[in-house]
C-alpha cells in the first residue's frame, strides 16, 4: 500500500486555496434565533441588556456635553399589566434617524467595539424578541424633529422559523421589521425608548412584576446604594478613582423609590436574628503586565452562616461597567469550600479592558487576562474561608456556652425548690458546678470576640451568685421546711425518685413544684 505523506501532500498543492466568494456564504435565519431566546434564557436579564444600552446612551450625553456631569441619568420603566406591556425609556443621545434603521438591524456589528461602553457586541437589544409579541424601538437626538421608530413583529419571527424554507438572515429580519417616523410632540429632545408589548407570561410573571424588576436591577444595574447604607459613601469615595460608575436613577410604575442597591447596615439571619456588617476592606488585583486589572471591596460581618438569598446580597461578585456579570456563583470555585462563597458579601469591579465578559454577559472570555484575575482572588477567597471557619467555631463556642449555662440553670432551679434529699442535693449542687466549669473553659477560647468574652463572663459572675443563693436559700425553704423531720425526709427521698426516674428535667421540676404548691 502507497502512503501519502504531509509533506508529498503539500508539494503537491501547487495552486493556493481561492477566496470564497461572499454570494456563496448563507448567513442562515436560525441565527436570530441563537441571538434572542437561545442566548437570553433568563428573562430577567431582558432588563439587565436595556440597562446596560441605556448607561451606555447616557454615558455619550455627558461625553458630548448634553448632560452635566453631575445630572441624573434618568431611565424610566412603564409597566401596563392590562396590554401587558413594558416601556424603558432614558433621556440619553439617542440614535438620530439617518443611523437608527442601520443601527438597529445590524447583528453583531456593534460600533460600540473597541470603545469603554458595556455593550459592544450588537446584540442586547434583540433580547426582548423571545418575550413579547412585539418589539418597540423608538429614539430621537437633539435637534431632530420627528422621532424615528421601528417595530419588530415577534410572532410572525417565530412563525418564519418553524418554517422549514432557507430563507437567509436578512430577508428574514426585512420580513418582519417595519421603519418609519412620527410626530414629536410629547417626547422628550433626546431620548431611546425599548417597548415590549403582549410580553409572554412566564413563571410567577415576574417580567411584569414591579418588585421582582426593582429586585434585579437593585443587584445587577449601575444604580446607587441606598442613602441609609453607612459604608455606601466609603465604597463609592473608593470605587470612583478608577471606575466610571455612571449611577443610573431608575423610576418603575408602581414604585415610590428610586432602585438602589440591596445593601444595608445589616440583613436578616433567619426570623429571630439579624448579623450587622461590621468593617470594610478594599483590595487592589494587579495586572498581568503592570496596572491594576480589578478594584474590589468586601463588607465583614461575624459570619454565623449562609446569608440567605433574600438579602439579595450573598456571594463575591463581579461588575464590570458597573454591571454585574454571572451571578452570585461565579467566584464560588475560588473558595476553598465553595459553600463560603455564600458566607460573603463583596464585589470586584474589572478595569483591565482586555477581561472581556461573554457574549451571553454570564461569565468571561478564557483568556491569561481572567485567569491572572482568578490567581490574584485568591488569597482573598481564602481569608474569607479562614473567617468564615473562625466565625463557626465562634458560633459553636457561644452555643456550647448557651448549653451548659442552661444546664447550670436548671439544676440552680431544682436548688430552689428546696425538695430533694441530702444526697441528691449534693448531687445536683456538683452538676451545676461541673455546668460552670464548662462555661468557664470556653470564656477565654480565642476564637470569641472580645465583646463575647465580656459578655460571658458577665453571664458566668451572674450564675456563681445565683448558685451561692440557691444554695443558702436551700435550707429555708417552704413548705418542707416547716414539716416534722420524718415527714420531710419522706417527701425528699419521693422528689428524688421523682428526679431520678424522669427522662426529662423540666417535666420533673413542673410536677415537684405543683407538689409542693399543693402541699403550700
Amino acid at each position: 500500500m502507497m502512503r501519502t505523506s504531509a509533506t508529498t501532500t503539500a508539494k503537491a498543492r501547487v495552486e493556493p486555496p481561492e477566496p470564497m466568494d461572499a454570494a456563496d456564504i448563507v448567513i442562515g435565519k436560525d441565527l436570530l434565533e441563537l441571538l434572542t431566546s437561545a442566548m437570553y434564557v433568563e428573562p430577567m436579564t431582558v432588563y439587565r441588556e436595556y440597562i446596560q444600552n441605556a448607561a451606555d446612551s447616557i454615558d455619550l450625553a455627558r461625553k458630548q456635553g448634553l448632560l452635566a456631569d453631575n445630572a441624573p441619568g434618568r431611565v424610566e420603566i412603564d409597566i401596563d399589566p392590562v396590554s401587558r406591556t413594558v416601556s424603558i425609556i432614558d433621556h440619553g443621545h439617542g440614535i438620530a434617524w439617518a443611523d437608527f434603521a442601520k443601527r438597529l438591524t445590524a447583528l453583531g456589528a456593534s460600533t460600540k467595539r473597541g470603545s469603554h461602553s458595556r455593550g459592544f457586541r450588537g446584540v442586547g437589544r434583540l433580547a426582548g424578541l423571545g418575550y413579547a409579541q412585539e418589539l418597540v424601538f423608538r429614539s430621537r437626538v437633539a435637534g431632530e424633529d420627528r422621532v424615528s421608530e421601528m417595530r419588530w413583529d415577534c410572532r410572525k419571527l417565530r412563525s418564519l422559523l418553524r418554517n422549514q424554507d432557507e430563507t437567509d438572515l436578512s430577508t428574514l429580519v426585512a420580513g418582519i421589521v417595519g421603519v418609519t417616523r412620527i410626530d414629536g410632540a410629547g417626547w422628550p429632545d433626546r431620548f431611546f425608548q425599548a417597548e415590549m408589548r403582549q410580553i409572554v407570561r412566564l413563571k410567577a410573571d415576574r417580567l411584569l412584576d414591579p418588585t421582582a424588576i426593582a429586585d434585579y436591577l437593585g443587584q445587577v444595574a449601575p444604580v446607587p446604594f441606598a442613602p441609609e447604607f453607612r459604608f455606601g459613601a466609603a465604597i463609592r469615595q473608593q470605587l470612583e478613582r478608577s471606575v466610571a460608575l455612571s449611577d443610573l436613577d431608575i423610576s418603575i410604575t408602581g414604585r415610590a423609590e428610586p432602585v438602589h442597591r440591596p445593601h444595608a447596615d445589616a440583613f436578616a439571619v433567619d426570623d429571630d436574628t439579624k448579623a450587622e456588617f461590621t468593617e470594610i476592606e478594599f483590595f487592589d488585583v494587579p495586572g498581568s503586565d503592570g496596572g491594576l486589572a480589578a478594584i474590589g471591596w468586601l463588607l465583614h460581618h461575624d459570619y454565623v452562616g449562609a446569608i440567605p438569598a433574600a438579602a439579595r446580597l450573598k456571594g463575591l461578585r463581579i461588575r464590570a461597567g458597573n454591571v454585574q456579570v454571572g451571578d452570585t456563583n461565579l467566584l464560588e470555585e475560588l473558595f476553598p469550600e465553595p459553600r463560603f462563597n455564600g458566607w460573603s458579601v463583596g464585589e470586584v469591579h474589572i478595569l483591565d479592558a482586555r477581561i472581556v465578559p461573554n457574549g451571553r454577559r454570564d461569565h468571561f472570555e478564557q483568556n491569561s487576562h481572567f485567569n491572572n484575575l482568578l490567581n490574584h482572588l485568591g488569597p482573598v477567597t481564602r481569608d474569607i474561608a479562614r473567617r468564615c471557619r473562625t466565625g463557626s467555631v465562634r458560633r459553636k463556642l457561644l452555643k456550647d456556652f448557651e448549653s451548659q449555662r442552661a444546664a447550670g440553670m436548671e439544676r440552680l432551679a431544682i436548688l430552689e425548690q428546696g425538695a430533694v434529699g441530702t444526697a441528691r442535693r449534693d448531687e445536683v449542687v456538683q452538676e451545676a458546678r461541673q455546668a460552670r466549669a464548662q462555661m468557664s473553659k470556653i470564656v477565654p477560647a480565642p476564637a470569641l470576640l472580645d465583646a463575647d468574652r465580656a459578655k460571658l463572663q458577665e453571664q458566668l459572675d451572674l450564675f456563681d451568685a445565683q448558685l451561692e443563693s440557691a444554695s443558702d436559700a436551700y435550707d429555708h425553704s417552704e413548705p418542707l421546711a416547716a414539716m416534722p423531720e420524718k415527714k420531710r425526709v419522706m417527701y425528699e427521698h419521693f422528689f428524688d425518685l421523682i428526679y431520678a426516674c424522669s427522662s426529662n428535667r423540666i417535666a420533673a421540676k413542673s410536677l415537684v413544684d405543683k407538689i409542693l404548691e399543693k402541699l403550700a
